[in-house]
């Protein structure tokens, strides 16, 4: 049996599913008396959850996990998560990995470690368990009662990808989609709720999946958010990265019933050229999701529409990359995250053809960011001598000045100045002018 008094410390790389990951694992060896430390401290084992979505994210990955070898040679290092599953050949010959975990078997990590101290440590051999993700497999059941990090819970209720976008590796890492237990995710909530968090956010690796696989009738998306807006002290519920197609006339009527949805939409686009969503094999055209875009502003006051755009994919004209810009300039969305496309092997995109120069698609980005400022900018300005309510997170200092910050409900960020701890509070407030390009500066109104 190993000794329960070990220290373990956890990196995480990647998503908020990661994220949510990381905290159920570290959870679970807390219960088995490990002691969470800090990455940078001292441990006898060492977690890192990998990335693979991009070449990068891989690069990084493997940085981390000799980082750890390097912070502590008699430690376990172990490779968990979308890198271990899909490289799982190389780090079996790689001396400074000791376990490899792939994906839906990272619940199973206190049990591995068990069975390393107590027959493999000695003999100073590997433990690879990862499972083939491209057959059938049930949704990892993990659990939590405390979340790393604010005021909000991120809630993992969904896994795997059937959508097989020509640059992504997810599905093949991540395996097909299956989702969470309605019952399970509301037992979850209700134990945060009583540990105090007010917020909480859905999320998965395509939540708008979330169902699909299941038999039972009312297992949709809008069927969890409709059961969760029934627990106490829950104040706000946020959903993740959503995809157009789930943005439909009876969606938006019943959402728009929830007084605790959040009206904060991260609808995926990744670009607003007809051309390149094909060569992409996204199933939709941009007259398509523009109209979704306009079904959520009527449905709701001054929503939050962001997203996400890949630039310089292959085969993207300076034209295309036109296209996209208007586009995106018609959309006027709050935020946009810009990617430039990275090369991902194992992908359709990787053996395309006409693969964009990196100095081009350095500076679509450029040109992408700095519209991103203007209509982030645009969009902050129209809180401007209104009242929200805001879920106050953190205190920091900005120009050596000390302020309390939080978010609406939109996700704008706002800033008061006060000598109350606001730290998890919901609070009514006027708000005045721009503190900077991203936070908005108001008065307090009433604290709930």
């Amino acid at each position: 049996m190993y000794n329960k008094s070990k220290r373990a410390a956890f990196h995480n790389l990647g998503c908020k599913v990661n994220q949510y990951e990381t905290d159920a694992m570290a959870q679970a060896l807390c219960e088995r008396g490990y002691e969470i430390v800090l990455f940078e401290a001292q441990a006898d084992v060492y977690i890192i959850n990998t990335c693979t979505v991009t070449n990068i994210a891989d690069r990084k990955s493997r940085q981390m996990l000799h980082r750890a070898r390097k912070r502590n040679p008699d430690a376990i290092v172990v490779a968990v998560g979308c890198y271990a599953q899909e490289a799982k050949e190389e780090l079996l010959a790689d001396e400074a990995v000791d376990i490899i975990i792939g994906n839906n078997k990272k619940s199973q990590l206190p049990d591995i470690l068990e069975k390393y101290f107590g027959e493999y440590k000695e003999k100073a051999s590997k433990i690879a368990v990862c499972e083939d993700m491209s057959k059938g497999c049930q949704y990892e059941k993990m659990q939590m009662t405390e979340v790393t990090g604010h005021t909000r819970a991120f809630i993992k209720i969904q896994d795997g990808c059937n959508q097989f976008c020509t640059y992504c590796i997810i599905p093949y890492s991540r395996g097909r989609i299956r989702s969470r237990e309605i019952s399970d995710i509301e037992r979850e909530v209700a134990e945060l709720s009583k540990k105090g968090y007010k917020e909480i956010v859905l999320t998965g690796i395509h939540l708008s999946s979330y169902g699909k696989d299941l038999c039972e009738e009312n297992t949709a998306l809008i069927d969890v958010i409709e059961k969760l807006s029934g627990i106490d002290g829950i104040e706000r519920i946020r959903l993740g990265s959503l995809e157009q197609g789930i943005i439909t006339e009876e969606f938006m009527k019943r959402v728009r019933k929830i007084k605790k949805f959040c009206p904060h939409f991260h609808l995926s686009l990744q670009s607003g050229c007809a051309g390149t969503l094909k060569r992409m094999n996204r199933h939709y055209t941009p007259s398509e999701y523009m109209e979704k875009c306009r079904l959520i502003r009527k449905s709701f006051d001054n929503p939050a529409i962001t997203t996400d755009v890949i630039t310089g994919f292959p085969g993207e004209s300076m034209e295309e990359f036109k296209e996209t810009k208007r586009f995106l300039e018609a959309a006027e969305f709050a935020e946009m995250h810009i990617f430039k496309y990275s090369r991902r092997r194992g992908t359709k995109a990787a053996e395309m053809e006409n693969q964009v120069d990196e100095r081009i698609k350095s500076e679509r980005s450029d040109e992408l960011l700095r519209l991103n400022n203007v209509l982030r900018e645009k969009y902050i300005k129209k809180f401007m001598g209104k009242t929200a309510d805001i879920l106050f997170e953190e205190k920091i200092l900005i120009e050596n000045e000390s302020y309390f910050v939080g978010y609406t409900r939109e996700y704008v960020r706002v800033a008061v100045k006060t000598d109350k701890d606001l730290r998890n509070k919901i609070v009514c407030v006027k708000i005045k002018s721009l503190l900077n390009k991203e936070i908005l500066l108001a008065q307090m109104n009433e604290i709930y």
